[in-house]
């Protein structure tokens, strides 16, 4: 049985007040807070088990090596990929887009061509514009419905033969629309283009399966399923891996090095150079296993019933808009009031303890298709109820009538 109350017992920091009132948080699409279990798992490697990984042959070191790749293998199961291997730790999601970015870099040519969509994170932007500068390729985007959805058939006019790569979000931060990237992979895959699934908003809510989609680059982040900041995966398949140009040079990622020649390690250490975030990947298994117990089939359910029940009563407040109405859609409702700056709405928000995100949210672009400086944000999650969204509405209502 899903029950929040119990969840909700996990995570500490709910208990905290804000301004003097009880912490109601909705930047969940920011950041999700930790459970109880992730904190003694950073506790424990730190007091117990903390030594540097794959470089001792002494006690801790082989007991750190050993939680380091446990997680790995339990990454792997998560989402389905059919080796460890494929598995590449990073910073997060950035990281892993810049890491194919700069692959990618030594790989095109002039005249190729890189599809993203109008609703992409600038980490889904720059590192491609960035990419384009470098080689000459050309970057396409992929337009939107004034719903807040891809346009498919304009998608199907821009790719061709000569397009290498399509990098598109598996769920938009500022939308919540759940793109079709199965289709999207499909469709790709008979011009012989590569995808980029940036699935930072998804891994949390959606169940992942990277063989059954089929795709060629998966990446999200710890830190957005209730995990340790600092750590990111990229999936790959194992032979595109291999054909990728190493990112970074330095210890871990080498097999010999001499002034004369160095060769570099197999994966996934050829992508791992220098000393990881050790405990933060020690702690993300903690936070896998969480989401596993509960099961994200009951977390997809739990949240749907909260953006059902949240847009309802969004929709009632006077004057309000909200972006991205797409009917597949992730627990995340990207609202403005007419003649009231998001910031101000967040700002008061605050002062009732209910955290909330405003501004662009890292997709300039997108602000400047609807033509908007930005947008007031509320992001659910396992922990949030029913009753936190009232307190949440009943705050936009005081904030909308002192500011009007």
């Amino acid at each position: 049985m899903f029950d929040v109350k119990e969840i909700r017992k996990e995570f500490p920091i709910l208990n905290r007040k804000v301004n003097g009132k009880d912490l109601v948080y909705f930047d969940n699409g920011a950041s999700t807070q930790k459970n109880i279990s992730v904190i003694k798992s950073l506790e424990k490697y730190y007091t117990n088990e903390n030594a540097n990984v794959h470089r001792g042959v002494h006690f801790l070191s082989g007991l750190a090596t050993d939680k380091f790749e446990e997680t790995r293998s339990v990454i792997t199961d998560f989402i389905g990929a059919e080796h460890t291997h494929e598995i590449i730790f990073t910073k997060g999601t950035t990281d892993s887009i810049n890491l194919v970015a700069n692959g990618l870099k030594k790989i095109l040519n002039p005249g190729d061509e890189i599809i993203i969509s109008e609703m992409e994170h600038h980490s889904n932007i720059v590192p491609w514009q960035i990419c384009c500068e470098f080689t000459g390729a050309i970057l396409k985007v992929i337009p939107i419905t004034e719903d807040g959805e891809l346009n498919i058939d304009e998608f199907e006019s821009l790719i061709n033969n000569k397009t290498k790569l399509v990098a598109i979000t598996h769920v938009s931060n500022s939308l919540g629309t759940i793109n079709p990237i199965k289709k999207i992979i499909d469709i790709s895959h008979g011009y012989g283009s590569k995808v980029l699934i940036d699935g930072a908003q998804a891994a949390s809510h959606i169940p992942i399966d990277v063989r059954k989609l089929n795709v060629d680059y998966y990446c999200f982040s710890a830190h957005k399923l209730y995990g340790p900041t600092g750590v990111g995966v990229l999936y790959g398949k194992e032979d595109l891996l291999n054909k990728l140009p190493v990112y970074q040079g330095g210890g871990e990622m080498i097999k010999d090095v001499s002034f004369k020649k160095t060769t570099y390690a197999n994966l996934p250490h050829k992508f791992e150079a220098g000393t990881p975030n050790i405990a933060g990947v020690v702690a993300f298994k903690s936070a896998i296993e969480f989401i596993t117990k509960v099961g994200l089939e009951n977390i997809t359910l739990h949240q749907d019933n909260l953006l059902k029940y949240a847009t309802s009563e969004i929709n009632k407040i006077e004057g309000v808009k909200i972006f991205g109405v797409s009917n597949n859609k992730s627990s995340i409702i990207s609202f403005n009031i007419q003649d009231i700056h998001p910031y101000d709405i967040g700002l008061i928000l605050d002062k009732m303890g209910v955290a909330i995100r405003t501004g662009h949210h890292c997709t300039q672009p997108l602000m400047e298709k609807y033509q908007i400086p930005g947008t007031a944000r509320i992001s659910m999650a396992i922990y949030n109820t029913m009753d936190e969204i009232d307190i949440c509405i009943n705050a936009i209502k005081k904030a909308k009538l002192m500011l009007s």
